[in-house]
């Protein structure tokens, strides 16, 4: 069941195109810790990635994922909670260019 949620997520990323100029206007709350080298996260204690450079693709699942709350972590699922599927589209594309 996870694999084909997975699958589709990425099917479903590809088909969205971002705008990364949008992207990094609309990804502005996210560098916020996503940016931060070697940030650690204080509650739940975690160390929070950077995800400049990262694929696209990984990227649009990871955020439809916690948007529908298929992946665990509060603060990511009221960060992405209101994201449109253009939202994150833009965002991937911002983020996946940065670092390059």
């Amino acid at each position: 069941m996870l694999i084909a949620a997975l699958l589709l997520a990425v099917s479903s990323a590809q088909a969205f195109e971002g705008d990364p100029r949008q992207g990094r206007i609309k990804a502005e709350t996210c560098l916020g810790c996503h940016a931060i080298p070697s940030y650690t996260n204080t509650y739940p204690m975690y160390h929070v990635p950077k995800v400049g450079g990262q694929n696209e693709a990984y990227i649009i699942s990871a955020l439809l994922a916690y948007r529908d709350g298929q992946r665990d972590h509060e603060t990511m699922h009221g960060n992405a909670q209101g994201l449109s599927d253009q939202d994150i589209a833009d965002i991937a594309a911002y983020f996946s260019s940065v670092g390059k």
